[in-house]
């Protein structure tokens, strides 16, 4: 089965659809972020990018008076669960590996515990690393979803990030092959 590529992801234009409205610029620096934790906590980078750079193509802008609420969105957010099934219709329809893209998916619903009652998960390691990497790129008051970038230079540095995937599954062969 052909791998399915990051950039193959992040042109969708579904994908593109939901990435501009809760940040590229913020998708695509969790993405980063998501193939160093992967590669030191020895978890699948391909799966773990993908998440990443998925992880929020759930949210939903919420608005009071013509102004961005942040305290609105916090107690009504449920972007995780939204994103989840938007990121495995899209994979699927993509041709990603069915079970691929339900971890992927999972690793999307858990990626916050923003709309659980107690915030009390158990996360395996894809989880984590997603959890991880959105963290890491994370500013008060949800300001990291306004970061700008455009689209030429996302698509750059999502190429790279395909790059090193790549390089990783090379790699991988030749130690399975000697």
């Amino acid at each position: 089965m052909k791998r399915v590529t990051l950039e193959e992801v992040f042109l969708h234009p579904h994908a593109q659809k939901y990435l501009k409205r809760s940040g590229i610029a913020h998708a695509v620096a969790v993405a980063e972020y998501a193939y160093i934790f992967a590669k030191r906590f020895n978890v699948n980078v391909d799966l773990a990018t993908k998440a990443a750079l998925l992880h929020d193509i759930g949210h939903y802008t919420w608005y009071r008076d013509g102004e961005w609420d942040y305290e609105l969105y916090q107690a009504n957010d449920i972007h995780a669960i939204k994103g989840a099934s938007r990121a495995h219709e899209l994979l699927i329809s993509l041709g990603e590996d069915a079970q691929a893209a339900k971890e992927i998916a999972i690793a999307i619903l858990l990626h916050t515990d923003s709309y659980l009652p107690n915030g009390d998960l158990k996360l395996k390691p894809l989880q984590q690393v997603v959890a991880l990497a959105d963290e890491a790129d994370e500013e008060a008051g949800g300001n990291h979803h306004y970061k700008q970038i455009d689209i030429p230079e996302a698509l750059e540095r999502i190429r790279a990030i395909d790059a090193q995937i790549s390089h990783e599954y090379k790699k991988e062969k030749l130690r399975v092959s000697e």
